[in-house]
């Protein structure tokens, strides 16, 4: 899909040209392979064979629970067998490519290791330990933000507005200012991240965010309320592309995307749990005088408080670099960092160009901002998810009004979540059977369309479980936000690209939250009959227009490369890989 992995080598048995890999690269489609004969890589001891498209390997474990799927049998592959995939760093100038590729303060070099050979066996078995020790911290982290971040739904339902003072439009401005927050520091975050490294920024942020968080146990009014909301998102702000960046250190382009699954998974698990956990906090109301949702706040902010002081302990700096005073024999061993290191870098050469400790000079930030290749994308951001941020965010506070009490309300928030969960994992296996990520990205907006024609066309008054019904599909959609961050990142090419790229495509995301949380105004209460008219209108334009524009666009885009590709006789095109000038996604050779 992305240029990021064009620095790798074929095997012998065929090319890869930007005519080949329809799904490694911009996604848009599929052309016709166009087979040339190039320089075959001259060490030997490579794997013979091509492991399967891994990054649907969550869908594929779907299709075969759901026996759509047959699993091949254990004799057909071995795997005691090379698993070390064909690269450029198995070519003669290996030393002209270090120079070229890799950082020379880069942390990873004690362990990078062109001729270094692996197996199957090994490869699964560090994957599991990664997933382990890595993996499972990550999502853990990944929860505490959304514990923090979404708990005031909670909150609201306990009459947190009533007992402040606030309105409807206040409520609207808090959820505004916090997107604003978000917003604005996204780019300020991966800049510090990039230059004072993931693993000590992200506790930094978790602590501070968890602090104000339950700080809002002490909230007098208004000005309060504005002020923590725009806080907290702050110090939020950056963290998802933060951990994804973290994460591709430790995986390959083709084995994070199911991680990405199992990431965005975790939250909507701890979201089932938080929706539990609130019916007893906002039970203690009348606690030493106070009402329930501020026991809430304090509460959960002090569980993710340590949440935040444990990750200081437990985020390595990198697969080389995991030993340290509290854990002197560190997560790995010597050969199993050298299988993670150099994985990671025979699959996309550019993880090396920068160290993490490096930031991002303006003109670095200029130059990829200008990338038009990644402005569809970013166009995708703002607008697909735009029709959900209203009813979610009004979910609590309809169900209240409809009669529910705050435990019924508080329930009753959780099935939309199981329901989303699980189409999750149905949108997912989806995208195993459909490789095409434009398509299946569209499922999210074409499965809230007809839930918004249901909400115009339904009578007034409309029945408290009625609504119930109908807001619990509507926010029961398959979550297609992961499939478009791995996009993002495959698309970006370069770690600087792919830092950048992140960061904006996350702030149109905000800008969208922004819109959505200032949809739904007290005049069109209680059934916002315009507004939803006006979400519905989105759903389509996204339907009809906009996912298909931007296939045919990145379909245009890749044709137009396999063409100047195809153009070049056997020579050239060697000479282009050891001449070039072009970056990231703007390279024309895609060697897998």
């Amino acid at each position: 899909m992305s240029a990021q992995r064009q620095a790798t080598t074929p095997s012998p048995a065929r090319s890869t040209t930007p005519s080949d890999h329809g799904s490694d690269r911009f996604q848009g489609g599929t052309e016709d392979k166009k087979p040339i004969e190039v320089i075959p890589p001259t060490a030997p001891a490579l794997a013979t064979q091509e492991p399967k498209r891994v990054e649907g390997a969550l869908g594929d474990a779907v299709l075969r629970f759901l026996r759509l799927r047959k699993g091949p049998k254990n004799e057909e592959f071995d795997l005691d067998a090379i698993a070390t995939q064909p690269s450029i760093w198995d070519s003669e100038n290996v030393e002209e490519l270090k120079e070229a590729y890799i950082h020379p303060q880069w942390e990873n070099w004690s362990a990078f290791d062109p001729k270094f050979r692996w197996t199957w066996r090994e490869e699964r078995a560090v994957r599991r330990k990664v997933d382990w020790k890595i993996m499972v911290w990550v999502c853990v982290m990944f929860s505490a933000l959304n514990i923090d971040r979404g708990n005031i739904s909670n909150a609201v339902s306990d009459n947190m507005l009533g007992d402040l003072g606030l309105t409807q439009a206040d409520y609207n401005t808090g959820q505004t200012i916090a997107r604003v927050g978000f917003l604005v520091a996204e780019l300020p975050s991966q800049l510090i991240s990039k230059r004072i490294g993931p693993d000590l920024w992200i506790p930094i942020q978790i602590c501070l965010f968890s602090i104000i968080s339950a700080l809002q146990f002490f909230l007098k009014g208004r000005a309060s309320f504005l002020a923590t909301r725009y806080l907290i998102a702050t110090f939020q702000g950056g963290f998802i592309p933060d951990t994804i960046l973290y994460l591709s250190y430790f995986y390959t382009g083709t084995r994070l995307p199911i991680r990405l699954a199992w990431y965005w998974m975790s939250s909507q698990l701890v979201d089932i749990g938080v929706g539990f956990s609130a019916v007893g906090l906002l039970s203690m109301r009348g606690i030493l005088g106070y009402e329930g949702w501020r026991w809430l706040f304090l509460i959960e902010g002090a569980f993710t408080f340590l949440v935040g002081v444990f990750s200081f302990f437990l985020m390595p700096q990198c697969p080389a670099k995991t030993k340290s005073w509290w854990n002197p024999k560190g997560y790995f061993t010597e050969r199993e960092e050298k299988i993670i290191v150099n994985s990671v870098i025979r699959d996309d050469p550019q993880k090396g160009g920068m160290f993490n400790r490096q930031g991002l000079s303006v003109k670095q930030i200029w130059k990829c901002s200008k990338d038009y290749d990644m402005w569809p994308l970013y166009a995708l951001g703002l607008l697909f998810g735009l029709p959900k941020y209203p009813v979610s965010q009004y979910l609590t506070i309809s169900f209240r009004r409809l009669g529910f009490n705050v435990i019924h309300t508080n329930l009753l928030s959780i099935p939309n979540v199981i329901g989303s969960s699980l189409t999750m994992l149905l949108i997912t296996a989806l995208s195993e059977l459909i490789d095409n990520r434009s398509f299946v990205s569209m499922a999210e907006d074409a499965w809230l369309l007809p839930c918004f024609a249901a909400l115009i066309a339904l009578p007034d008054p409309i029945g408290p479980w009625v609504y119930f019904a109908i807001a619990t599909v509507l926010l029961s959609f398959p979550y297609t936000h992961p499939i478009q961050v791995a996009w993002t990142s495959r698309n970006a090419g370069s770690v600087q690209n792919r830092t950048v790229s992140a960061a904006i495509y996350n702030m149109w995301v905000q800008v969208s939250g922004m819109i959505g949380a200032n949809i739904y105004q007290s005049a069109d209460s209680p059934r916002y009959f315009k507004a939803n008219k006006g979400l519905l209108v989105i759903c389509v334009w996204m339907c009809v227009v906009q996912y298909p524009g931007t296939y045919f666009y990145y379909r245009w885009r890749n044709n137009s490369k396999a063409k100047k590709w195809d153009a070049m006789t056997p020579e050239e095109q060697e000479e282009y890989r050891k001449t070039t000038t072009d970056e990231g996604n703007k390279r024309l050779v895609l060697l897998i």
